[in-house]
């Protein structure tokens, strides 16, 4: 499977919270890496980080603007929504739902290895999504 086929398909899996779909794209030893110096290893954690965000925003879906490749690697650049109606877990603890929709944009460089995902670097504006959730005033409530 080319880099493209496995981040289109890794795209519908994730917008179709098919947790299967996504295992069989994932290499044994693939590598998560996102904002907060959050570090997964392995299938099974990589599938529960995006899982994470699939029970605090039962609605998630990204919508991609531009994918940029070469060789086995793609820059793909994207926007997150979803309405935080679960329990979010994150790296500083588990977060109640707050009924609040999110919208944010992200980066993901994503590396392939025979035909797998074998690592990605996710970044997004984390202050931007704990303000949209109300975890953290926003600039303009201050201002």
């Amino acid at each position: 499977m080319t880099i493209r086929e496995l981040v289109e398909q890794g795209n519908r899996a994730f917008n179709a919270h098919d947790r299967a779909a996504s295992e069989a794209l994932t290499a044994d030893d693939a590598v998560i890496e996102a904002p907060s110096n959050m570090t997964v290893r392995g299938k099974a954690a990589c599938v529960d980080f995006q899982a994470s965000w699939w029970e605090g925003f039962p609605d998630a879906s990204v919508t991609i603007q531009r994918t940029y490749y070469d060789g086995e690697v793609a820059i793909q650049e994207g926007t997150f929504k979803g309405t935080q109606t679960g329990v979010f877990k994150t790296p500083m603890g588990d977060v109640p739902p707050s009924g609040r929709s999110v919208v944010g944009l992200y980066i993901n460089v994503i590396e392939a290895r025979n035909g797998k995902l074998v690592r990605q670097r996710l970044l997004f504006d984390r202050l931007d999504l704990l303000e949209q959730l109300g975890l953290v005033p926003s600039a303009a409530a201050t201002a």
